[in-house]
């Protein structure tokens, strides 16, 4: 069956015309085909994830329910972005020219996908949630860091629909952002997950550096495509859907599978079942405490020294 969502969706060639004006620079009948491509594979490891999740008890299902949510809403983005939907022409800083340039970047107006971002202003938080609720970090570090993030996908979106110079400004407080991040990433949770364990800490490392080394390419590619028009809109295509399959479904499989015995109070995450009374889960959770830590006895260490039974940062549900 031929793929005619560029027709259908009121955009023939040779321009996409969306808001009164028309933007030459778009993606073709190829780009289309790879961002349908990029939706099954995402409408699929949801469903995978959300399978998994059944081979749990209810109280042990956060990391399945957070890792499947990411990549339904990219299903949905790239089901969006597949059908040619999601995205208005802005005109380019750097109109190219001359026949060593691309000919599909040789024009004044280019598509600019803002579902794109509403994508990645749901799932990056996501992502985060994932990572940091892993390394034990306390909420407050935890949902500052969430903001931050926000702040760098916003002046992303904000710098991809301006025309002029300023765009720079905005990427350039983006990038800042993105380095705060990196920085709780990379320093402060992993100094929080070396204490939990080597099987924690291990995860937490090889899905960390794997996110980590995924975002700096983020910005790279931003460069090639809303900021310097410097790729066509189908090279885009592939350059962000090839990012963001490592950075979703497949940093999902490294997560859960990094998971698959970490037992989530370990990690200070207490999550009641319905037919639970909330005083039994109090009981097994500090009983579970004690057993962690080896040799506690009543609140007592086997050292003679006395034993805190409160977690820092621990989190009933």
């Amino acid at each position: 069956m031929a793929n005619d969502a560029l027709v259908t969706n009121g955009h023939p060639s040779p321009g996409h015309g969306v808001n009164g004006a028309t933007s030459a620079i778009g993606i073709t009948t190829h780009g289309s085909n790879w961002y349908w491509a990029v939706t099954a594979v995402m409408a699929v490891t949801t469903f995978v994830f959300i399978g998994l999740s059944f081979t749990k008890p209810r109280s042990h299902r956060i990391f399945h329910y957070i890792t499947a949510a990411i990549t339904m809403v990219a299903a949905i983005a790239y089901f969006t972005m597949a059908s040619d939907l999601g995205q208005t022409p802005i005109p380019v800083e750097f109109p190219r020219g001359g026949r060593f340039v691309d000919s599909n970047v040789a024009n004044e107006n280019r598509e600019i996908f803002y579902v794109r971002y509403i994508d990645w202003t749901i799932t990056t938080p996501l992502l985060l949630l994932d990572l940091l609720l892993t390394a034990g970090l306390p909420w407050p570090t935890i949902l500052y860091t969430i903001l931050i993030d926000e702040i760098m996908i916003v002046t992303g979106l904000v710098g991809a629909l301006v025309q002029s110079s300023y765009k720079w400004g905005y990427f350039a407080f983006g990038c800042a952002a993105f380095l705060w991040v990196a920085f709780t990433v990379v320093v402060s949770a992993r100094r929080y997950a070396s204490v939990l364990g080597s099987d924690i800490s291990r995860t937490y490392t090889i899905c960390g550096a794997w996110t980590i080394f995924l975002w700096f390419l983020y910005p790279i590619a931003w460069g090639l495509c809303e900021g310097g028009n410097v790729i066509s809109p189908d090279s885009e295509g592939i350059f962000y859907g090839v990012l963001d399959l490592m950075a979703k479904p497949v940093f999902g499989a490294l997560l859960l599978w990094g998971h698959r015995n970490i037992e989530p109070s370990r990690l200070g995450l207490h999550v009641r079942d319905y037919d639970e009374h909330p005083s039994h889960v109090g009981e097994k959770n500090i009983a579970g405490h004690h057993g962690e830590h080896g040799g506690l006895n009543d609140g007592v260490a086997s050292n003679g020294a006395t034993a805190t039974t409160a977690t820092p940062g621990t989190t009933t549900v």
